[in-house]
């Protein structure tokens, strides 16, 4: 008996690292990337009242309407608002919330690396938030 509860000690041990690592990252979800899709199509036709609509109920409340989301995001946000190529990357899980990296080149070539939190309600998945990421500088 103590060998067995130390056998499973040991494997639980070896084991936990590779367990939290595959929980971490997560498959594709095609419903968050066409949420986040839509907004940004919604951004290049300048159409903020539809762009806010993937904004979780939170952002909406935070702005109040879509011309002062609108304003945040061609203000704070260019890269997303005017992109030249949109790379959706992995979905993770992190304490509890839903991530997804997207990788956004804008129209000068410029990259950026976006994390967008994502939420599910009842008329599907919504847009948290959006971190700007730092990128690691170039050394030659």
């Amino acid at each position: 008996m103590r060998n067995t509860v130390h056998s499973f000690l040991v494997m639980l041990c070896l084991g936990w690292p590779f367990s939290l690592s595959a929980q971490d990252v997560m498959q594709p979800d095609p419903g968050i990337e066409a949420t986040i899709g839509s907004q940004i199509e919604a951004f290049l036709m300048d159409d903020f009242a539809t762009a806010f609509t993937f904004a979780s109920p939170n952002i909406q409340g935070l702005f109040g309407d879509h011309e002062r989301f609108g304003q945040m995001v061609r203000n704070g946000y260019p890269m997303v608002w005017r992109p030249g190529d949109v790379e959706y990357l992995e979905l993770r899980q992190e304490s509890g919330a839903l991530w997804q990296r997207v990788l956004i080149r804008d129209q000068k070539g410029g990259v950026h690396m976006l994390d967008y939190q994502m939420i599910q309600t009842g008329d599907g998945w919504r847009i948290n938030g959006v971190q700007l990421l730092r990128q690691p500088g170039v050394s030659a």
